[in-house]
């Protein structure tokens, strides 16, 4: 038996091979299943099941395309509806893989169809589970993002995941190996720890959502306690993963085309494609195709588009390095976001080579802004994340998380510069840009974020734990 989690930074998301004897199964898989295939017929495996935990909100499962080009039936647990044909498994269920069996713990309560899968050794020994969303390391799963009628609140759900850890999770021994869907960073709980592979009995002693002493009530209280509105792409993913989606392939075809300056241009004014620039920070700021988006691949890609893009239809038009196409579209692709239309061929130096216009946005140092600050008083926003200003912050900085941006711009002056920063430098960019495209070109980027304010004088709060916020 081998077990191989699979993960992907860029959404702190895991997805899992296991292989026995001549037979391989596959767990919550990405979009782009090629890997998936090459592991099987590497090894002379053949995939027998695709397992799928829930509907997933945050990203695209290549569940569907691996199925078509495998012939591996997809299996979901009770409660789940899909469009396409599916193994809907009973609570219980057990499925053969070589000689070790995985068996189906319905799990309801971050969504309803939400399913454990129990890996058994040939032995029958229960081995590790494969917690999809229900469980993470730290966490639990947010009980606000299910598909729901209107007679159930995610209090309702809360308490029925408070049933599912007790009555199927924690009964397991505690050597028993926790494979969760996710880690830190994803928006899919607050909590994560930044591990990725776990016990059940490491859980039971550190995990909030797992204290034994602890009743129905304060769990509800505890795990809707502080979360965040979920992206508004969410949703859309859910429908894709429900309902099925494009070919992965013919999204890298159309996606990767290489496009003249003029064929570029034209395609941007035809279709209002979003003009997505993925390249570096430091590429970004010295110049840009006029109105981009700057979501660099070095970050966060995914999440951010989607946060800051939002539908999955609108039509983009790619920016990137030589030899990035692939990746982009690929990475778009696993939230959804299918509509790219090709990339700019030769990049922003065959842009400028045709003679047409580039702008930049304008950036200071912290040791500039130190300088400005002391001298009188000037206008900071602070894109990060609510729990990071309140942590420690700039004084007299205004807090408009970068998710919130597009709810916030009333409050943005354009009769005045202003000074925009997160933490590194990453959020604060993409915050430029889109403020830059909405017509603000008054508005200053802080090199560096808050890691470099702090090296200066520039007056900050006291530092407050965020565990105790």
């Amino acid at each position: 038996m081998k077990v191989e989690q699979i993960y992907t930074g860029c959404l702190a998301q895991g997805a899992y091979y296991i292989e026995c004897c001549d037979e391989a199964v596959v767990i919550d898989p990405l979009r782009e299943v090629q890997p998936y295939i090459d592991r099987a017929e590497a090894g002379g495996k053949k995939i027998k099941y695709i397992f799928e935990t829930h509907f997933h909100a945050d990203f695209v499962s290549g569940h569907v395309t691996l199925s078509e080009k495998t012939g591996a039936p997809i299996v979901y647990g009770p409660n789940a509806n899909p469009k396409f044909d599916a193994h809907i498994a009973r609570d219980g269920e057990v499925f053969k893989v070589g000689k070790v069996t995985i068996e189906v713990l319905h799990t309801p309560g971050h969504t309803m169809e939400s399913t454990t899968y129990l890996l058994r050794n040939k032995e029958g020994k229960p081995h590790a589970i494969f917690t999809g969303d229900t469980l993470f390391l730290g966490d639990v799963g947010r009980p606000d993002l299910a598909q729901k009628g209107a007679d159930m609140t995610q209090e309702d759900l809360a308490g029925i995941l408070f049933d599912s850890l007790r009555e199927k999770i924690m009964t397991l021994p505690d050597e028993v190996i926790v494979y969760p869907g996710h880690g830190a960073g994803s928006a899919c709980g607050k909590n994560m720890s930044s591990e990725t592979v776990g016990s059940v009995g490491d859980q039971k002693a550190t995990n909030y959502a797992l204290r034994a002493d602890m009743t129905k009530e304060e769990f509800i209280a505890e795990v809707t306690d502080g979360l965040l509105a979920p992206p508004a792409y969410f949703p859309l993913n859910v429908k894709l993963n429900k309902e099925g989606y494009a070919s992965i392939d013919e999204v890298l075809d159309q996606g990767t085309r290489g496009l003249s300056p003029d064929a570029f241009e034209a395609a941007a004014n035809e279709t209002g494609a979003v003009i997505l620039d993925v390249r570096a920070k430091d590429a970004f700021h010295q110049a840009h195709v006029p109105r981009s988006t700057f979501i660099g691949l070095d970050g966060s890609f995914a999440p951010w588009v989607g946060t800051m893009i939002v539908d999955v239809q609108q039509p983009i038009l790619l920016v990137c390095d030589a030899g990035t196409a692939n990746e982009a579209v690929t990475r778009l692709s696993r939230v959804g976001f299918d509509q790219v239309l090709g990339h700019l061929e030769g990049g922003i130096a065959a842009w400028q080579s045709a003679g047409k216009e580039v702008d930049s946005i304008t950036s200071i140092t912290a040791e500039e802004l130190a300088a400005m600050k002391k001298a009188g008083k000037v206008k900071v926003f602070d894109v990060r994340k609510p729990g990071e200003f309140a942590s420690e912050h700039v004084i007299d900085a205004e807090s408009i998380p970068l998710a919130d941006l597009n709810d916030h711009l009333a409050e943005i002056p354009k009769d005045q510069p202003f000074y925009v920063h997160c933490q590194t430098g990453y959020r604060s960019l993409i915050a430029g840009s889109v403020l830059k495209a909405r017509g603000y070109h008054n508005g200053i980027d802080v090199l560096g974020g808050f890691e470099a304010i702090k090296e200066t004088d520039t007056p900050v709060s006291d530092w407050v734990c965020p565990s105790t916020l």
